[in-house]
């Protein structure tokens, strides 16, 4: 029966066996769509599972001495894990993956990549988290220096580079205010001068942007994220672009340990199955509520790089699938009770942390996202306390615009 199932699939017989699936998938080109079902290790003929199961041995037995099976200590590597880091790599179009214990925890993994001492260099308006763990803890126990550029003024990035410059660490889009860096060109300039490139791809997803094939050594995500998609589970991933790096991160992995568990790893891979479904209406969405934003008279600014007004449309054209599925607006005069009255009258929008599940979310960068910056640093990089953050969902965005243009009609009410 499997020898028939595998003829009509177009699968090949190789010495009287079936050769595994996953192979025969990686050898054809596919569309995204069907990647996101089928990419990467998930299932082999042996077990002839639809869908990996949930490994929670700690230890795997082996029959001899000289036995060395590919799973011994979940630490090194689970079967689960496995299969959910093959998909994921194949999705960016990378050589392989490590799945970590969070997005800041693959973060910290790639730092684990450079030497005492090393310099990096970083796009203006990083994540928060990224800014602390560099900032507050590297600089500390590493010696770690930084430079915050913006990457698209290519001379202040050649004139930042140092003899100690190990890495650039891009971000596109950035967090909060979705400012885009030209990956191919900060790529170019870092691979000519011999210094490793990391982009946060969090805010994309491999659905929208694959920062691997513009020339970039490592992609991480915070996967609690678009990867996940249900806002029900902690996890980050770190994509490697070749052979050589991948293994450095597997040591690392092995070493520090802060690797993801069998649950969470099943819970990730069962949220990529969707990522393709999801993206495209959440991407579609956002645009509406952009759009929608852009035109109301209580509207400071929108920040959208889908949206034609945006300065870096056309690079968004070129570098990215769409949008994306994130929205950031700053609200005409509001203070802290407006603000507070614009949430409380939200119906679908949730106040919450995080982004990228199916239920759209309203954050406030100031005191959420951003809390644990000076206001100085804020101000900086742009963030005011009128500044809110949404991540559109995949509810009916007419619903969404509706849900908005009520809550900001409460908020301007005194």
């Amino acid at each position: 029966m499997l020898r028939a199932l595998a003829e009509r699939g177009g699968c090949a017989i190789v010495a009287g066996s079936i050769q595994s699936m996953d192979r025969i998938m990686s050898d054809k080109p596919r569309n995204f769509a069907t990647r996101t079902i089928h990419a990467g290790e998930q299932h082999s003929v042996a077990d002839n599972a639809i869908f990996p199961p949930i490994y929670t041995a700690s230890s795997y037995i082996k029959r001899s001495l000289d036995d060395n099976p590919e799973y011994a200590y979940s630490r090194v590597g689970n079967p689960t894990r496995h299969a959910y880091e093959s998909c994921v790599a194949a999705l960016e179009e990378g050589v392989g993956a490590v799945a970590c214990a969070s997005g800041v925890n693959a973060t910290a993994t790639v730092l684990e990549l450079l030497p005492k001492d090393a310099h990096v260099v970083v796009m203006n308006g990083v994540y928060g988290g990224t800014f602390r763990i560099l900032e507050d803890y590297r600089s500390h126990t590493s010696g770690l220096t930084t430079t915050y550029v913006d990457l698209n003024d290519l001379q202040a990035v050649a004139a930042a580079i140092r003899p100690q410059t190990q890495l650039i660490w891009i971000e596109s889009p950035t967090n909060p205010l979705l400012h885009l860096v030209d990956i191919k060109a900060v790529c170019d300039l870092a691979r000519a001068r011999g210094i490793l490139t990391c982009i946060d791809n969090t805010f994309c997803s491999p659905w929208n942007q694959r920062p691997i094939t513009l020339g970039v050594d490592l992609v991480m995500h915070s996967a609690s994220k678009y990867i996940g998609g249900h806002s029900d589970l902690t996890g980050g991933v770190v994509v490697a672009a070749n052979d050589a790096l991948l293994a450095r991160l597997r040591k690392i992995s092995m070493a520090v340990g802060a690797i993801q568990g069998p649950f969470d790893c099943y819970l990730a891979l069962r949220g990529l199955k969707t990522l393709d479904v999801r993206m495209e209406r959440q991407c579609a969405n956002a645009l509406q509520v952009a759009r929608f934003l852009e035109s109301h008279p209580q509207i400071e600014q929108v920040y959208y790089p889908g949206l034609e007004s945006h300065p870096q449309h056309d690079l968004c054209k070129r570098q990215m699938r769409a949008g994306g599925a994130v929205v950031a607006m700053k609200v005409k005069g509001g203070d802290r009770a407006a603000l507070n009255r614009l949430v409380e009258a939200l119906q679908i929008f949730v106040l919450a942390d995080s982004l990228g599940g199916v239920e759209s979310m309203i954050n406030h960068s100031w005191s959420m996202s951003h809390n644990s910056l000076s206001p100085e640093q804020k101000g900086e990089m742009g963030i005011g306390e009128n500044l809110l953050r949404l991540s559109v969902g995949i509810e009916d965005y007419r619903d969404l615009i509706e849900d908005l243009d009520c809550a900001l009609r409460a908020s301007a009410a005194v």
